[in-house]
């Protein structure tokens, strides 16, 4: 596993996303997850399963020190009040006494950011989380809160056929962090000659191929959902290899703005 080192963290590059993943399934899930090598948990309030996610863990019986998670506050919840409640579950939930970040899931158009982050900021202070960060935030937005707070991480939609130029370079030059979600295109990357072709040459699926250029970028981690033992363990199957800068550039080219999830609450996006 390749990690990020970032605020006296260890973040390791891929993680278990559990976006719609609940009940018994969700336990399994991360269990197994933890049980092969994944140490990096994505989960949310919204998600609806933190209880769940909670018990995967405690069944995996693992050090807690080993393992990062992450959960997110929802947009109708960013109060004062709302932000501390909302960890406070959270933490419930999950069993846990501290989680290693805690993000604001999407901006709100009536949310005081500043009072939002100080919060988060507060709670960081009493341990209740390690680190704190964003969620879909464009990049001006970004540059906002990092002049507020230590964020740490913007967690967006990233992966071939979505450019995140101007976040990518903001979270950079404030020494932050990206986590890709739907990083594989909710499966049309399987569907791609460009990576089909690159994953034979290399022995692998389009799937790893995408997966790893996304943690062979600078600063990038990725959480792919994977519902099945077999996926899960084809996912962390992505560091025995490296792909060239050319088939680094080559993936980057698909770019095409195609972006597969935008509510009607989301902000106007940079790229």
């Amino acid at each position: 596993m390749i990690f990020i080192d970032i605020n006296q963290e260890r973040v390791p590059v891929l993680g278990l996303g559990t976006f719609s993943l609940k009940g018994q399934a969700c336990r399994t899930s991360v269990t197994d997850a933890i049980s092969i090598g994944y140490r990096h948990i994505d989960t949310a309030k919204m998600y609806d399963n933190e209880e769940d996610v909670g018990h995967g863990i405690k069944d995996a019986a693992i050090d807690r020190d080993d393992l990062f998670v992450t959960t997110k506050i929802w947009h109708t919840d960013l109060t004062q009040s709302g932000i501390t409640a909302g960890l406070e579950d959270s933490l419930q939930k999950l069993q846990l006494d501290y989680v290693n970040l805690t993000l604001i899931h999407w901006p709100s158009d009536d949310m005081n950011l500043k009072e939002c982050l100080e919060t988060l900021m507060e709670l960081q202070q009493q341990s209740k989380t390690r680190l704190i960060g964003v969620s879909n935030f464009p990049a001006s937005l970004v540059k906002e809160a990092r002049a507020i707070a230590p964020v740490i991480c913007n967690q967006v939609e990233y992966h071939p056929y979505l450019r995140q130029s101007s976040v990518l370079n903001v979270v950079r030059e404030h020494g932050m962090m990206l986590t890709a979600y739907c990083p594989i295109a909710k499966g049309e990357v399987l569907q791609d000659q460009n990576l089909i072709d690159l994953g034979e040459k290399y022995g692998k699926s389009p799937t790893q191929i995408t997966l790893r250029w996304l943690v062979q970028q600078e600063n990038v981690a990725a959480i792919p959902k994977a519902s099945s033992h077999e996926h899960r363990a084809e996912n962390l199957d992505i560091f025995d290899f490296s792909l060239t800068d050319e088939e680094m550039n080559h993936i980057h080219s698909l770019s095409k703005n195609h972006r597969l999830i935008n509510p009607e609450f989301a902000p106007v996006w940079d790229d």
